[in-house]
């Protein structure tokens, strides 16, 4: 959304996620540098300006104002009230259709063109499902869940980016036995269709060489250790080279991530959680950044919990939120740019 005097920045929104947590401070760090955009932060502003006070943080927080723009250093936010009062470390079933409330304003603002995209601080599903009770018949599993189901989305696809890498995952969070059935040749094919879409047009790259690990050890040695890359994996790949796609693999996961491997590729796709992330996390802790890809907007977040031992202490550490701003309007200004 194109503001008077300043056209070239895009509108982010940020939600500041469980106001028990970390997350409202760490929106208040937003202050402390410039950014080439302008940053709106969803939250009760009364729950900033004391959460302000209990860090030590000056900055000016006002509220959101489209048409007038603030100060450097100020803190814009559009308000949503709290539905009682939140204390540091404290979590209360009542505030969780608040977070929830903070989520719908994002989806509406993005879906509109309000809002270039949209950034969020971590939220807790265990508050949210029980301050939306049993009458509920679809229970809060998390924001890439809540996000594709509000926008009509039938398949997401989550990829972390950090330390130079971008890995997505064909499964998430499943218990590893249930994985092998889980990697059906639709899942994967839709998977790396858009995973390779999104990487053309919200990361600039015109033909994304997609790196495709194997599921199971040294890529199933020609079907020793199992035939999931016979069956299922190698079969989808040839049908989409066939259609342009640059896609190498399937590849063994144990040697897919050396610095001569990751040097042929844009993007990694893993088969399950822990055969990607652990790699992309010790790369770029503390840094790293969640988007999930396939929606209708832009969404990117941290990639850490609400660490309710550190609200209030003012030592929560910004660099994830930092980045996942920074990776939403770059992908903002990409997207402005096809």
């Amino acid at each position: 959304m194109s503001q008077p005097g300043d056209t070239a920045r895009p509108v982010i929104a940020i939600t500041s996620g469980e106001p028990a947590g970390i997350g409202p401070e760490l929106c208040l760090r937003i202050a402390g540098r410039a950014w080439p955009a302008r940053l709106v932060v969803l939250a009760d502003i009364e729950l900033l300006r004391a959460r302000a006070v209990r860090i030590g943080c000056n900055a000016d927080i006002r509220l959101w104002q489209p048409d007038a723009m603030p100060p450097a250093g100020t803190i814009e936010v559009l308000h949503q009230p709290l539905a009682r009062a939140s204390a540091p470390g404290v979590l209360d079933a009542a505030n969780g259709r608040y977070v929830l409330a903070l989520l719908d304003r994002a989806i509406a603002g993005c879906r509109s063109g309000e809002f270039a995209a949209m950034v969020t601080a971590p939220v807790h599903k265990g508050v949210i499902c029980e301050g939306l009770g049993a009458a509920e018949t679809m229970p809060f599993t998390g924001h890439t869940e809540y996000l594709a189901e509000h926008t009509g989305t039938p398949r997401v696809v989550m990829m972390l980016v950090g330390g130079g890498l971008r890995v997505a995952l064909a499964t998430t969070h499943l218990p590893l036995a249930a994985v092998p059935a889980a990697i059906t040749p639709e899942l994967l094919e839709q998977t790396l269709r858009i995973l390779h879409t999104d990487l053309v047009h919200h990361f600039g790259l015109r033909a994304p060489r997609i790196l495709v690990a194997g599921l199971n050890p040294h890529a199933g040695e020609g079907g020793h250790m199992g035939r999931e890359e016979i069956d299922v994996i190698l079969p989808v790949l040839e049908r989409l080279r066939a259609e342009g796609m640059q896609l190498i693999g399937p590849l063994p996961a144990d040697t897919l991530f050396v610095p001569h491997t990751l040097d042929k590729g844009d993007a990694v796709l893993a088969m399950y959680h822990d055969q990607g992330l652990p790699v992309l996390k010790h790369a770029s802790f503390g840094g790293g950044v969640n988007v999930t890809l396939g929606l209708p907007i832009i969404r990117t977040s941290v990639d850490h919990g609400t660490a309710l031992d550190l609200a209030g202490s003012g030592e929560a550490d910004p660099g994830s939120l930092f980045a996942a701003i920074e990776l939403a309007i770059a992908m903002a200004s990409t997207r402005a740019a096809s």
